[in-house]
């Protein structure tokens, strides 16, 4: 492997500035925790580094649909690779029970960094998240089945997707009819993650004689076997995807499959929301560190390639482009913390939710965008630097691009996060906490540039909360990335209060390039600091 990457076998967690200025400053007071992400950061740029290149090119997983007795069984066969890698890392869906924290979680998987590998470790923290939270004494054994899932010994899916609706959960059709302790559901998910794999999904029906659109939803914890122990459901295949293979995705069959319900029926349209939030979350963090991957591999190439008789990163438009991943690197990843911090505070509350919570899910549609479009950004332009290297497939760097086109799409693509977004500002008012906090902290700048973002961020949400149906979907996007934009500016000016002048200068520069729509100014001496590194070895 270390023929084909410059950044196999280092450490990832040592080698990241950006990630200990973010935990530094999101979650402070926490470094005791800094030799155990030191220990995963090795792991992350060895062995997992190693293994997940491995499953996307040679060792996807395999559906097996019958047993050697002729029993239907739908179970995937892994790689060893795999089920190695997934013992090592189950353990990351705990820190969030066992009181450390969602940052802890999150800050693991981004080190881990493979969407496919942290896709299985969502979803099956995303079960338990449900169980934990909303079981009920109907459900048997839940609590086990919690502590299998966070121990690696049950894996966990979410299944919602049907191929009608997509990301309009409304128009589901699954039916779910009540038979006595548990219910049948009857129906077909068509984007299934973790098919062929799962021990227990949660997944969404409407139960019969409920009402249309998606407050007529319920969830459900579905087990792969029945009570007779038969399996429960059918996978009918698995998808041939471009990236994220170390998950399999599949389509499942539901017919009278046997099914717990989950809390109350009622109120399964806002457990499924809050399980969409969780995975937003490690959706911007994966985008995030789906870019780092590409940018540390950029960072070995540009000290050691020469052209025109010079080391790459002596070229000014070399500068220039290491500089764009620095400023973008930095900026997502605070923005994807803030929300895991907004989160952390929030994720006990219940329905009806508090203005913590729906602030929360404010800044989780911000996150989830912006940082899939620079995951796009970063690993395109890493591509571009390796040159007709990064092309190929044989060499560490063009996979990450394949990875990262998936950010903008799961969890819903970026025009449902501007509708969800417009639903936190035109019905929870979320924006009227988000500015009193976004607010203040550009106001004691005072800069041109905190000035510009402050009436970005005023004018933007102004605009959203003053349209009206048809009108305000229109702008939403457009309006949403420049708050985020906005956003990132505030952040980066906030954690260079305690991480240093540095991130006044990244402040600067965002503000430049996204807000001003300006080309990044010309600096002969600053590149270096602004580059948090150099790569070498």
């Amino acid at each position: 492997m270390e023929h084909i990457s410059y950044a196999y076998g280092t450490n990832h967690f040592e080698k990241d500035t950006e990630l200990k200025a973010v935990l530094r400053h999101f979650w402070a007071g926490h470094q005791e925790k800094w030799v155990q992400l030191s220990q995963f950061g090795a792991l992350a740029g060895k062995e997992i580094y190693e293994a997940v290149y491995h499953i996307d090119h040679d060792a996807r997983p395999v559906l097996i649909a019958h047993d050697l007795d002729g029993n239907r069984i739908d179970r995937v066969r892994l790689s060893p690779a795999e089920t190695q890698i997934l013992a090592q890392t189950a353990w990351i869906t705990e820190p969030p029970y066992r009181g450390q924290g969602w940052p802890y979680h999150y800050a693991l998987l981004y080190l881990l960094g493979d969407p496919g590998i942290g896709c299985v470790l969502t979803i099956t923290g995303q079960t338990a998240y449900a169980l934990h939270k909303y079981a009920m004494p109907s459900i048997p054994n839940a609590d086990q089945i919690v502590s299998d899932l966070l121990s690696g010994n049950a894996w966990g899916a979410t299944w919602m997707t049907e191929s009608q609706g997509g990301s309009d959960l409304g128009a589901n059709e699954t039916v779910a009819q009540a038979d006595g302790e548990v219910w049948l559901l009857t129906g077909d998910k068509y984007f299934a993650s973790g098919a062929g794999l799962t021990d227990y999904a949660i997944t969404t029906a409407r139960p019969e004689g409920g009402k249309s659109g998606p407050k007529g939803l319920a969830l459900f914890l579905l087990p792969r076997l029945n009570r007779r122990g038969e399996l429960n459901y059918h996978v009918r295949r698995l998808k041939d995807k471009s990236a994220t293979r170390a998950v399999p995705s599949g389509e499942v069959e539901l017919y009278h499959s046997e099914a717990y319900l989950i809390g109350k029926a009622e109120e399964g349209i806002y457990y499924t929301l809050e399980n969409l939030t969780v995975s937003r979350l490690a959706n911007a963090v994966a985008a995030m560190a789906t870019g780092k991957k590409a940018h540390l591999e950029v960072l070995g190439r540009v000290v050691r390639r020469q052209s025109f008789g010079k080391v790459l990163q002596q070229h000014p438009l070399i500068r220039r482009d290491l500089t764009d991943l620095a400023v973008r690197s930095a900026a997502g990843l605070a923005l994807a913390f803030y929300g895991v911090q907004k989160f952390d505070a929030a994720w006990n509350d219940r329905p009806p939710y508090t203005d913590r919570y729906h602030l929360a899910r404010f800044v989780t549609h911000l996150a989830k965008t912006r940082t899939a479009d620079h995951a796009a950004d970063m690993t395109a332009m890493a591509m571009e630097l390796f040159g007709g290297l990064g092309f190929l497939e044989e060499y560490g760097v063009a996979r990450w691009h394949r990875e990262a086109l998936i950010t903008p799409i799961w969890e819903g693509p970026s025009n449902i996060q501007a509708l969800d977004f417009l639903e936190t500002i035109k019905r929870q008012k979320a924006h009227h906490g988000f500015l009193e906090e976004m607010v203040p902290l550009l106001e004691k700048v005072g800069t041109k540039s905190a000035n510009q973002a402050r009436n970005v961020l005023e004018e933007r949400l102004d605009h959203l909360e003053s349209l009206a149906g048809r009108e305000a979907e229109w702008y939403a996007k457009h309006d949403l990335r420049d708050i985020a934009d906005a956003a990132q500016v505030a952040l980066l000016y906030d954690m260079a209060n305690d991480q240093g002048s540095r991130y006044a200068k990244l402040a600067e520069l965002y503000a430049t390039r996204f807000l001003s729509h300006q080309e990044y100014p010309y600096w002969v001496d600053d590149e270096q600091d602004i580059w948090g590194g150099t790569g070498d070895a």
